[in-house]
C-alpha cells in the first residue's frame, strides 16, 4: 500500500486525508502546530493516525509522496528533507485534481478572488448546475471531491496553492490582477510572483479558456515574455481593443467563443470599478459553461457577496451605512471610494501597516465630506487629512464612531467603514470590527422607548 504523508492538518490537509484514505493510501497526518478539536475528530472517527506538536521525519519521510498545507513554505527544513531525498511534494489541489470527475473553474489574483469566486458559484447555482465551491474561499477541493456529484468545482487559488501544482488542469482559469504580496515568499521578485499566478492557466488546451485582465501592467508584461496554453479570453475597462469583455454603461457586451451577447448589469449589488472586472470574469465563466444571459442578469440581483466586502448594514433616515471592514490596506480603500456615487462620512483607522495615505487624497477631497477615525492612535490620519480642511474627530469606541459619522451625514450620504489599517488595536480581527459596526448601526436604528 502507497504511503502518503500530508503536512498541516487544517480544512486543506483534514480534507486530503480523508479522500486519500478513501482511495486506499497509507495515510499519515503531521502537523507541528496544534489540532483544531473537529479537525482531529474527524481524522480519528477516520482511524487515520496524526500527530501535532511535532514533525517525526521517519515517519514523514517513508511516505511515497508528500502533501503540504498552502501556508508551509518550499524554504520549510521539512521541506528541503524531502526534496533532498526525492520525495514529491505537491498540494491538496493537486491531489484533489486526480480523482475529480467534473471540471475546474479557478480563480486567482491579488485582490478580488473571493468576490470573483462566490459569484461564479452563484451564477452556476442559480442555473441549477451541479457545483461545488472550493479552495482558498473556505473548503477543501478534496472534501467536495470526495462528495462526489458534481460536474462543476468553482476553486479559489491562492498563489500559495499554485505553487505546488504540477499535472492539475483547469478548463477555465481566470487571472484578476497582479500587484505586490507575499514577495518574502517569492526572493522578493516580482516575476515569481506572477510566474506563481499564471500556474492557473498551465497545462490548459485549446479547448479551454483562460479570462485575464488587460489592463493589468504586471498580467500583460508576464504575456509579452512567455507564451501562456489555453484560448485567451480578454477583459478590460479602459483599453478595450481586443477585449472579448468589456464594459458598455450598464451591461457586459461579450464576445468569444462563437458568442457575442450583452449582459445587463443593473441588478448587481455590486458597486466601484473593481467590481466590474470581478462581474466581467465571472460572467465570461457563466457564459462559456452555457449559462443563458436572461439567467445571469436575473442570479446577479440575487448576490451576496461576502460580508465585510463594501457591505450595506442598514439605513437611518436616508443614510446608507456600508461595511467594508476588509479593506485593511489604501488600494482596497481607494476601490471603496472610488466606487461610491454619494457623499462620504469615512470612518478610517486601527493598526497602520506603514500605509502611505497620499494616493487617497484626490478622491477624499472629491467625495468625502467628514472623517470619524476608529483607532487607538490616530496621528498619521490626522497628519495625513488635516491639509483637506475635512472634519475630523476621533473615538475609540465603535458605537460613537457610528453616531458621529450619523450626525455629520445629511439623507442621502453614505456611512463608509473602510479602515485601511488592520483591527487588531481595538478588535479580534476585521470579522469582529465589521460585526460591532453593523451592530452599533442596528442599536441606533432601534426606536427610543
Amino acid at each position: 500500500m502507497q504511503k502518503i504523508a500530508i503536512l498541516g492538518a487544517g480544512e486543506s490537509g483534514v480534507g486530503a486525508a480523508l479522500l486519500a484514505k478513501a482511495k486506499g493510501f497509507d495515510v499519515f497526518v503531521s502537523d507541528r502546530g496544534s489540532i483544531a478539536e473537529r479537525y482531529r475528530v474527524q481524522l480519528s472517527q477516520a482511524q487515520i493516525p496524526f500527530e501535532e506538536e511535532t514533525h517525526s521525519l521517519e515517519q514523514i519521510y517513508s511516505a511515497q509522496e508528500i502533501i503540504k498545507s498552502p501556508g508551509i513554505p518550499d524554504t520549510a527544513p521539512v521541506i528541503q528533507g524531502a526534496v533532498e531525498r526525492n520525495i514529491p511534494v505537491i498540494s491538496e489541489i493537486e491531489f484533489a485534481g486526480r480523482y475529480a470527475k467534473g471540471k475546474f473553474i479557478c480563480i486567482t489574483g491579488t485582490n478580488g478572488k473571493t468576490t470573483t469566486t462566490l459569484l461564479t458559484y452563484h451564477l452556476l447555482k442559480s442555473a441549477g448546475l451541479k457545483v461545488a465551491l472550493a479552495g482558498n474561499v473556505g473548503e477543501s477541493l478534496a472534501g467536495k471531491v470526495l462528495e462526489g456529484g458534481y460536474d462543476y468545482y468553482v476553486v479559489e487559488l491562492s498563489s500559495f496553492q499554485l505553487d505546488n501544482m504540477y499535472a492539475f488542469q483547469a478548463h477555465i482559469a481566470i487571472l484578476l490582477n497582479i500587484t505586490p504580496d507575499h514577495l518574502d515568499r517569492y526572493g522578493y521578485q516580482m516575476e515569481n510572483y506572477a510566474a506563481s499566478k499564471f500556474r492557473v492557466a498551465q497545462n490548459m488546451t485549446s479547448e479551454d479558456y483562460f479570462l485575464f485582465n488587460q489592463d493589468d501592467a504586471e498580467i500583460q508584461k508576464y504575456l509579452g515574455a512567455h507564451a501562456v496554453p489555453g484560448t485567451q479570453v480578454p477583459f478590460g475597462l479602459k483599453n478595450t481593443q481586443g477585449a472579448a469583455l468589456q464594459f458598455q454603461g450598464h451591461s457586459i457586451s461579450a464576445s468569444f467563443a462563437g458568442k457575442s451577447v450583452q449582459v445587463a448589469t443593473s441588478n448587481s449589488p455590486l458597486i466601484g470599478q473593481h467590481n466590474q472586472y470581478n462581474t466581467m470574469a465571472a460572467v465570461g465563466a457563466a457564459l462559456l459553461v452555457g449559462i443563458s444571459p436572461a439567467q445571469i442578469e436575473a442570479a446577479l440581483g440575487t448576490f451576496q457577496n461576502a460580508g465585510h466586502r463594501l457591505q450595506p448594514v442598514g439605513e437611518i433616515d436616508g443614510v446608507r451605512f456600508i461595511n467594508d471592514s476588509k479593506a485593511t490596506n489604501v488600494e482596497a480603500v481607494w476601490y471603496a471610494l472610488d466606487g461610491i456615487q454619494k457623499p462620504i462620512v469615512w470612518v478610517v483607522g486601527g493598526t497602520d501597516k506603514g500605509n502611505d495615505y497620499s494616493p487617497l487624497l484626490p478622491l477624499v477631497q472629491e467625495k468625502v465630506k467628514a472623517i470619524v477615525c476608529l483607532g487607538v492612535d490616530n496621528s498619521k490620519l490626522f497628519a495625513s487629512f488635516s491639509q483637506t480642511g475635512l472634519k475630523m474627530v476621533e473615538t475609540q469606541d465603535v458605537q460613537e464612531a457610528v453616531q458621529l459619522a450619523k450626525d455629520f451625514a445629511a439623507a442621502g450620504d453614505v456611512v463608509l467603514l473602510s479602515p485601511a489599517c488592520a483591527s487588531f488595536d481595538l478588535f479580534k480581527n476585521y470579522e469582529h470590527r465589521g460585526r460591532a459596526f453593523a451592530e452599533a448601526v442596528a442599536a441606533l436604528n432601534q426606536p427610543v422607548a
